[in-house]
């Protein structure tokens, strides 16, 4: 029983302070991501080539670039299933040639709502012709929702864009790298080309682990008090019953 006692002790000591660690983790990440947001936005140049592997220092950084939106109508995807303030719709991706480089970057442009009489109706975006300078938030990779199986066929319409997959089909060199764009209304109204940009902050949470330290913490305090109880306290206040009880006197 005490060996089983200790063990258990030390397991949810080892697990709150697991969470513990976990917090910590997370604090340090959300003063690294707002160090990064108060620095200066990166240029077209300050990006890793379509060869080199996604760079975690440059994610969440905020860039200003220069290109122009690739006008091939294949090129742009409309992502389902994503809410955006309570409302169904699409998040709208572009690729981006940037000036003076071979390569594109695949840009999340802005969010739109999805006709409720047919889903398969799509609005018709404001492709600004030439050289345009974009402002945006640099992320590793589209966000993801659950899918079942493997898309039939690759339309306008999808459920989710891998960057590789995506670089194979359209036959260009894509940063490994996607930029949220910010310019703009970040709520409520959409911008100029019709187009809602509302990006939360990555959730940080700490406050889950903190509750689940304490809890593991809790129960090795419990653990350890059910023992002393039943094993030392119990046995001591029956023995002194014993001793005390009119029977033992006659004895």
């Amino acid at each position: 029983m005490l060996v089983a006692t200790l063990l258990g002790v030390v397991v949810a000591a080892a697990l709150g302070t697991w969470q513990l660690d976990r917090a910590a983790q997370k604090i340090a990440l959300q003063q690294a991501l707002t160090l990064r947001g108060n620095l200066a936005p990166l240029a077209t140049g300050d990006l890793p080539s379509a060869d080199d592997p996604p760079a975690e220092a440059l994610l969440h950084r905020r860039a200003s670039l220069q290109g122009r939106w690739d006008p091939d109508p294949r090129h742009t995807v409309y992502l389902d299933n994503r809410p955006m303030d309570g409302r169904v719709g699409f998040l709208v991706l572009t690729l981006f040639q940037l000036t003076g480089r071979s390569e594109a970057l695949l840009v999340q442009r802005g969010w739109v709502p999805r006709d409720a009489a047919n889903r398969e109706h799509l609005p018709a975006l404001i492709n600004p012709q030439g050289d345009v300078r974009i402002e945006g938030r640099l992320a590793g990779a589209p966000s993801r929702a659950f899918e079942l199986g493997t898309p039939v066929k690759a339309g306008p319409i999808r459920q989710n864009v891998e960057l590789s997959a995506f670089q194979d089909e359209t036959g260009l060199r894509l940063l490994p790298l996607v930029l949220l764009e910010t310019d703009g209304p970040s709520s409520g109204t959409p911008s100029a080309d019709g187009l809602l940009r509302h990006w939360p902050p990555p959730a940080v949470d700490v406050h889950k682990h903190y509750g689940y330290a304490f809890q593991w913490f809790a129960l090795g305090a419990l653990i350890l008090g059910l023992y002393v109880w039943f094993q030392v306290l119990a046995p001591l206040r029956r023995d002194r019953r014993r001793r005390d009880s009119p029977d033992a006197d006659a004895a």
